[in-house]
C-alpha cells in the first residue's frame, strides 16, 4: 500500500514539473515562430524586386479587364509595386482564380483553431509560389521565400505538439494550379504581384495571431 502511495505522490510531483517546462517550450516555440513570421515579412519586398518588373503598367491591367469583363476603371501608368493600391488588379483575383486563405481574427479564434488556419494559409501560400516559380525567369529570392514559409509552417506544427491541439487539415484551401491560366507573360506578372500581396497581408495576420498566443499563454 505504501509503494503505490509512493508512486502516485512521485507521479503527482512529475506532473506538476512537467507543466511548467511545456509552458516553457510553448512559449519559446512561439518566440521562433514569430522571428519566422518577421523575416517573412522582411524577405516579401525582395523577392517582389526580383520577379516582378517594373515596366508593368495598369493599363495593361485594364486592357485585360476590358476582355474579361465590362471594362470598368480608369486608366494609370503606375507599375506593380507592393506600396501601390492597384485597383484594378484585385478584379483579377477571380480572373486568374487565385484561392483566398483562411481568415485570421486572433481576439475571435481559439489556439487550436488559429494555428490550424495558420498552417493551411502557409500551405495555401507555398502551393501558389511554388505553382508560379516554374514560369519564372529568377527565382533565387523565391525560392528562399518558400523556405522561410516551409520553416514556419514546420515551427507552427510544432506548437501544435506542444499545445496538444488537433492537428486537422479540414481548413487547407482547396488549390487548383493557375499555371494553365498564366498564358501571358504579363499575367505572369499579375499573378505573382497579387500572390506576395496577399502572402504578406496574411503573414501580418500571422504576426498579430502570434502575439496574441503569446499574450495568452
Amino acid at each position: 500500500m505504501k509503494v503505490f502511495l509512493f508512486l502516485a505522490v512521485l507521479c503527482g510531483l512529475t506532473l506538476a514539473d512537467a507543466a511548467p517546462l511545456q509552458t516553457q517550450e510553448l512559449t519559446r516555440a512561439v518566440e521562433r515562430a514569430t522571428s519566422l513570421t518577421k523575416k517573412i515579412l522582411s524577405d516579401i519586398p525582395a523577392a517582389h524586386r526580383a520577379c516582378v518588373k517594373t515596366t508593368v503598367s495598369m493599363r495593361a491591367a485594364y486592357s485585360l479587364l476590358q476582355r474579361s469583363s465590362s471594362g470598368r476603371g480608369r486608366c494609370c501608368s503606375a507599375g506593380l509595386t507592393l506600396s501601390s493600391e492597384a485597383e484594378h488588379l484585385e478584379y483579377l483575383f477571380s480572373d486568374l482564380g487565385i484561392p483566398a486563405p483562411p481568415v485570421l481574427k486572433s481576439e475571435d479564434l481559439s489556439m487550436d483553431v488559429s494555428l490550424s488556419r495558420i498552417v493551411a494559409g502557409l500551405e495555401l501560400h507555398r502551393e501558389l509560389l511554388q505553382d508560379i516559380t516554374e514560369l519564372l525567369s529568377s527565382t533565387e529570392e523565391l525560392t528562399l521565400l518558400l523556405a522561410d514559409i516551409r520553416d514556419l509552417s514546420d515551427q507552427i506544427y510544432q506548437m501544435q505538439q506542444l499545445a496538444q491541439t488537433p492537428s486537422t487539415v479540414s481548413q487547407k484551401a482547396a488549390f487548383t494550379a493557375l499555371s494553365p491560366r498564366l498564358n501571358s507573360d504579363y499575367r505572369v506578372q499579375v499573378a505573382i504581384h497579387l500572390s506576395l500581396r496577399q502572402l504578406r497581408s496574411f503573414t501580418q495576420d500571422v504576426f498579430r495571431s502570434l502575439r496574441h498566443i503569446a499574450a495568452s499563454n
